[in-house]
């Protein structure tokens, strides 16, 4: 059967003081009154039934992606007692999907991100499962394809089409985050994608691969899955390291069996990862503000104006122009979005400085 595990940890410390600890930004509700997690568990909620659909977050916040997501059964949220990066995610997630069903094929898919149009998005996220099911030996990721030389993503450089798959290609080789210039090269010779962080594999696949890569990674998470009161035990002693780095990547140069294989991807691709980001997905004013939450602007443009102190709070601003001006029940911060990538220094110093609790 098919299965889906959505990867939702992580801190979001870009969109602080939006996103604090215990409050990463896939929680948030700010885009029409839903958060990033559910937007993505409404993406593929079509395709698979609830009960095939996991969630990977902080042990933190697992009461919250409960509580955003009560059509999934508590046993399918996975808690992390701490980030090990997305390689362990991925590992534990489907070594519980293959212990549940052995013939399992499994997407992975991401939180933090908006697509458009959402039925294109549905149509190749059903060719990768075909592919998956059609290919054993298949690791299926899904290549975006670039409308500008991006130096935020990989890049994934394309090989030969698939046959008896109009929109699969192999992968000859994964490319890291380039300079723009690098990057202004892959766009003009058409022959790299964006790489999505989303695949689509067998788990029984995965797992078999995972054990010849990293044999003691494959022996924790199934310790973890027959015995998941172990977790505080397990999951820190786990190899802090990438799926790109630890399994798709040795895959696409023969260092370990399979076929990497991309699906294309050719939608709106957001990574809600800095307020200048966030700022394209907000109503705006008649000056161009985004705005949300009660906030007054009086000779004031551009800006991105968040307030979500609550009832009986104001944000009032003028003369200020393509600043993001963001006040919460614990801080207040200000900083101009095209230098918005700054907050997560800014959020070491708060730390330092007054404590972790506000950072």
């Amino acid at each position: 059967m098919r299965h889906v595990a959505i990867m939702a940890g992580g801190s979001g410390k870009r969109l602080w003081p939006l996103s604090r600890q215990g409050e990463p930004k896939q929680l948030l509700t700010l885009i029409e009154g839903r958060s990033l997690l559910r937007i993505a568990y409404e993406r593929i909620r079509e395709l698979v039934p609830d009960a095939n659909v996991l969630v990977c977050t902080g042990a933190a916040y697992a009461d919250q992606v409960a509580a955003q997501l009560p059509e999934l059964p508590p046993e399918n949220l996975l808690g992390e007692p701490e980030g090990r990066d997305s390689l362990n995610a991925v590992a534990w997630s489907a070594a519980v999907i293959a212990a549940r069903d052995p013939e399992a094929v499994m997407a992975v898919l991401t939180a933090d991100h908006i697509m458009r149009p959402v039925e294109l998005f549905r149509s190749r996220l059903e060719a990768g499962f075909e592919v998956a099911e059609q290919v054993e030996d298949a690791f299926v990721t899904f290549g975006v394809v670039p409308t500008m030389p991006a130096t935020g993503f990989g890049y994934l450089h394309k090989g030969q089409p698939l046959d008896d798959h109009e929109h699969a290609v192999e992968v000859t080789q994964f490319k890291e985050k380039p300079s723009l210039e690098v990057a202004a090269e892959y766009l003009a010779s058409g022959e790299y994608w964006w790489n999505s962080g989303m695949f689509v594999w067998r788990a029984a696949t995965f797992l078999a691969t995972l054990e010849q890569l990293m044999p003691q990674t494959v022996a924790d998470v199934t310790a973890l899955t027959d015995d998941p009161s172990r977790v505080a035990e397990l999951y820190p002693q786990l190899v802090k390291v990438s799926v790109d780095y630890a399994v798709m990547e040795p895959v696409s140069v023969g260092r370990a069996p399979g076929r990497v294989i991309a699906v294309e991807l050719p939608i709106e691709w957001y990574d809600v990862g800095s307020f200048q980001a966030l700022a394209e997905h907000l109503p705006r004013d008649e000056h161009g503000n985004a705005v949300t939450g009660a906030t007054v602007a009086l000779g004031a443009s551009g800006n991105l104006l968040i307030n979500t102190r609550g009832e009986g709070t104001v944000l009032a601003v003028t003369g200020v122009h393509d600043h993001a001006v963001v006040t919460t029940p614990t801080a207040t911060m200000v900083v101009p979005l095209a230098d918005s990538e700054l907050v997560k220094d800014l959020v070491a110093l708060v730390a330092e400085r007054h404590g972790a609790e506000l950072g």
